[in-house]
């Protein structure tokens, strides 16, 4: 786990299993993470084949993640041996709604592997720090559109916000990375695209789940520090450095042990991205 729980990518770009002609162009779209996906994207009598293209395709200078299909499903336990091909980083876990489900999946797996549950249902959402301290949980994820669909909640995103704020709360308790968001559908609105990602942004989450290589660069700079929280950042670490453990003030505000924190955690992330 990284410090404080952060996570490692701002950016996971969900490519269909039965579309491998975009899986090159995905890996070089500047996503921080591609996840192939054996689950929605692909029809029952295609389970099968769609297992096969990954294996075909697998390779160890390929850093992939996997979205299997749930538990509970006929194809379930033969997705999660797909953690045991070169370059597979871990498997995404669809409709995960309590521990057992986890386990399940580690145990089919045959070996260690990260687990990023996703939270779709409200079952999920209720036992979301159950399956966040499941041994191998990497980071949360919410499924936003079947977490509405279960909810029966007609309109969009600021009305999952109490979610986001306990999925962020769950993560932190748990001790795993901070929690990544779900997709925005209106793939050619990018207005929507920032606001989403902003909102996320600021309820905690670390990054969000993509659905188009065009997605990703908006993400990604949201999910990054500004030019302007470099800069505060720097402004206080400078001003800490020369006051010497003494109280101080910036732009007006006091600036405390918390204050220098942030700034320390903002130039950490300005210098991986």
């Amino acid at each position: 786990m990284t410090e404080h729980g952060a996570g490692k990518h701002r950016s996971y770009l969900f490519v269909p299993v039965n579309r491998p002609d975009r899986f090159d162009s995905a890996m070089k779209s500047g996503t921080d993470a591609m996840i192939i996906d054996v689950e929605d994207a692909v029809a029952p009598m295609d389970k099968i084949s769609a297992r096969n293209l990954v294996t075909a395709w697998a390779r160890e200078d390929r850093v992939v993640y996997v979205r299997v299909n749930a538990r509970g499903t006929p194809w379930f336990e033969e997705d999660a041996v797909l953690n045991s091909l070169p370059g597979v980083a871990g498997l995404v876990l669809p409709k995960a709604e309590c521990s057992a489900d986890v386990a399940a999946l580690v145990r089919a797996a045959s070996q260690q592997t990260a687990v990023f549950p996703l939270i779709e249902s409200a079952k999920g959402m209720c036992n979301a720090l159950e399956i966040a301290k499941a041994p191998h949980v990497r980071q949360l994820m919410i499924g936003t559109l079947d977490f509405m669909l279960d909810m029966q909640i007609d309109v969009d995103n600021e009305e999952l916000n109490g979610f986001r704020a306990e999925l962020t709360k769950i993560s932190r308790v748990a001790g795993i990375d901070t929690p990544i968001d779900g997709v925005t559908v209106a793939l050619h609105d990018e207005l929507q695209l920032e606001r989403d990602a902003r909102n996320g942004k600021r309820f905690g989450f670390f990054g969000k789940l993509c659905i188009h290589p065009k997605q990703v660069a908006k993400v990604n700079q949201c999910y990054a520090p500004s030019g302007k929280d470099i800069a505060w950042a720097r402004r206080v670490l400078d001003a800490a450095h020369d006051a010497n453990g003494a109280a101080l003030m910036i732009d007006g505000s006091m600036v405390d042990r918390p204050v220098v924190l942030r700034a320390e955690r903002i130039m950490k992330l300005a210098s991986t991205n």
